[in-house]
């Protein structure tokens, strides 16, 4: 406790900003940038579109804030996390928990005062669901924990659909079933290679409780399931040629990183997944609003 202390006294703005997780972050605020402008047909109110997806990038820099502190005991166990700014002492958890409500409070500000009650509320309910119900809850009682959490993480898009037009819409919610599909797999690869320390903190990640080769078919399938859910926004007429060219270039790569996994569960053929499955949302998502703003849509 005397080294905790220590070393939160120097603690630093880099600090604070680890416990934002700003790569995910990033995701997610570009995800509801592209439900925020996929939601009209020319370009929305900038000020609704700045102000939104702020508020939203602040829930969800508290939301990874609280993460940290709620998971600080098992991250300390954990090579890939022990050396977050909890663990090591640079910050204690009243400071990580502080600098979440302080998060919290503003984007809740900011999305009741300047854009509409339904975002706000929403983007509160999704705080709470992985904050909370899927880091204190689901991600130690269930294998399945990334599936039902996952909705929480899909959330985004629909997040920046409602701040422009106050509603929900149905096409708002294909863009949420792409990530909540693309979110098991992209997980599990990195569960795979982690394996052992999820099993060494009893977390009970789908390879530790149903073994590699399980998760292997799993991530598989769910990548099949992918490719379908990817292809509905050009089904539907929500986007054109343009994205589902895109999409299908993505697809075929990332059911080869599947193929891949299925063959081998090394942790470099595991990890070469995980970090494509990142850039495949990412591009996938931009392909969606390139094409949205194409002559020819």
């Amino acid at each position: 406790m005397i080294a905790a202390n220590s070393w939160s006294s120097v603690a630093t703005w880099r600090d604070y900003f680890e416990l934002t997780k700003p790569r995910v972050v990033a995701l997610i605020v570009l995800t509801s940038i592209v439900g925020s402008l996929l939601a009209t047909p020319g370009l929305p109110d900038f000020s609704i579109l700045v102000f939104a997806n702020l508020g939203i990038a602040l829930a969800a820099a508290s939301a990874a804030a609280i993460n940290h502190a709620l998971d600080r005991g098992i991250d300390a166990h954990m090579s890939r996390t022990r050396s977050r700014p909890l663990p090591t002492g640079r910050l204690s958890v009243n400071q990580a928990l502080g600098f979440a409500v302080i998060l919290a409070v503003l984007s809740m500000l900011l999305l009741v005062g300047k854009v509409n009650l339904l975002t706000a509320s929403l983007t509160f309910a999704s705080l709470i669901g992985y904050a909370v119900v899927y880091t204190l809850w689901l991600k130690r009682a269930t294998s399945q924990n990334i599936v039902i959490g996952g909705a929480a993480g899909a959330a985004p898009p629909l997040l920046g659909w409602a701040a422009v037009t106050g509603h929900i819409a149905g096409n708002a919610l294909v863009l949420c079933l792409i990530i909540f599909i693309w979110t098991p797999p992209h997980f599990w690869a990195l569960a795979i290679a982690r394996r052992d320390d999820y099993a060494k903190v009893d977390i009970p990640m789908l390879p530790v409780t149903h073994g590699v080769p399980y998760t292997q078919r799993a991530v598989l399938y769910y990548t099949v399931a992918l490719m379908l859910a990817s292809s509905l926004p050009y089904l539907l007429g929500m986007s054109g040629y343009f994205y589902m060219a895109v999409a299908s270039v993505l697809d075929a790569r990332f059911l080869w990183h599947a193929i891949q996994l299925q063959r081998s569960a090394s942790d470099a053929v595991a990890m070469r997944m995980f970090h494509y499955s990142v850039t495949y949302l990412l591009w996938l998502f931009v392909a969606l609003l390139v094409d949205h703003y194409l002559p020819m849509h």
